[in-house]
């Protein structure tokens, strides 16, 4: 049995918020290790992608972190001085708030990177009773970076095809600007075929929606109390 788009989006909802409301490491460390979890088993191609941008953004914080601010007393390791930033030095205090905000941005976007592999969108769209134009905008924005990844490989594909090798950062940087533009010839057929289609128009029809099981209830009754058990325990 598996849960209903809209019960699984809360209840990611509520893992990322109270990844952001936990104030120890070890919480905020377990909360983005299942949701890591989640992510690798998504059958998508393009979990690479979206993995490897939320651990990395994590990265750069627990690694910039200790050196842009000045908390404690415990000293682990003193640098040099430098103009305007004063004496580069690490202290342990600084190291476990660096943590815990680099374990904080990962949780949160191995949380969207769930909600970008797993879900259904058009689900998600059509369960939208109010704030429909919000929910069909989200769903978009969500599609853009597996539909620019899949048109940068064709892009390249047919580069090579033509004997122009594509190899680091200055090769790939040649296919941004087709691929911009093919973003944006999408567009603006996406927003032919809508208004061909009548959206906006008149009263919104939706498909017929399954009736929630007790497992969706419970999904949402266990992102409520993830949301309070991270604000005052976790």
């Amino acid at each position: 049995m598996r849960l209903q788009t809209v019960p699984a989006a809360i209840l990611l909802a509520g893992l990322g918020t109270s990844a952001l409301l936990a104030r120890h490491v070890w919480s905020v460390a377990a909360i983005a290790g299942l949701l890591l979890v989640v992510c690798l088993r998504a059958p998508s191609p393009s979990r690479r992608l979206y993995v490897f941008g939320a651990l990395s953004t994590g990265l750069g914080v627990l690694v910039l972190s200790p050196f842009l601010q000045s908390l404690g007393y415990h000293v682990i390791w003193s640098g040099p001085t430098v103009p305007v930033l004063g004496v580069l030095d690490v202290t342990r205090e600084e190291l476990v708030e660096a943590a815990l905000n680099g374990l904080r941005l990962a949780a949160l976007g191995l949380a969207f990177a769930a909600y970008a592999l797993r879900l259904d969108h058009d689900q998600l769209v059509a369960a939208a009773s109010f704030a429909r134009r919000s929910a069909l905008a989200v769903a978009l924005a969500t599609r853009l970076v597996p539909t620019l990844e899949r048109d940068a490989v064709g892009l390249a594909e047919a580069v090579r095809g033509r004997g122009v090798s594509v190899e680091g950062v200055r090769g790939h940087a040649r296919l941004l600007s087709p691929v911009v533009a093919g973003s944006l010839e999408r567009a603006h057929n996406l927003a032919e075929a809508m208004e061909a289609r009548g959206f906006g128009r008149g009263a919104p029809t939706r498909m017929p929606q399954p009736a929630w099981t007790a497992l969706d209830r419970a999904a949402v009754a266990a992102a409520v109390a993830l949301v309070i058990v991270g604000a005052v325990w976790l």
